[in-house]
């Protein structure tokens, strides 16, 4: 490790730290030059027509997302079950092609789901 050190010098911080990793699990180098080479050849997400493609549920869902409420917080809003209410979660997320329920929030801020107060 000290050689990875020594070597990262002067190459800047950002490659110090992959050189670090790298050396802390032999798997983590491997894996990371895999993703390098073949990340440019996959293809991007490809969200289906935003808000037009949700139903009516999956935007009171998204509504609710963007409030702060977690899954049993919406069950209970929606008088749902739980699981019925993480299935209308991951529904939204998927046509979105979001990541995460960050994500959301985030989308619905900008495509006006919800006011910015």
């Amino acid at each position: 490790m000290a050689r990875a050190v020594d070597a990262a010098r002067g190459r800047g911080a950002e490659h110090a730290g992959h050189e670090l990793a790298r050396h802390r699990d032999p798997r983590t180098g491997q894996a990371r030059q895999l993703l390098d080479r073949v990340a440019h050849r996959l293809p991007a997400p490809t969200p289906t027509d935003g808000i037009a493609a949700l139903t009516d549920r999956e935007r009171e869902v998204l509504q609710l997302i963007a409030g702060g409420l977690s899954n049993a917080e919406i069950a209970a809003a929606l008088v749902v079950a739980e699981p019925t209410a993480k299935r209308h979660v991951s529904n939204l997320l998927g046509k979105l092609g979001l990541r995460d329920r960050v994500q959301a929030v985030i989308y619905a801020y900008e495509n006006g789901v919800i006011d910015r107060r």
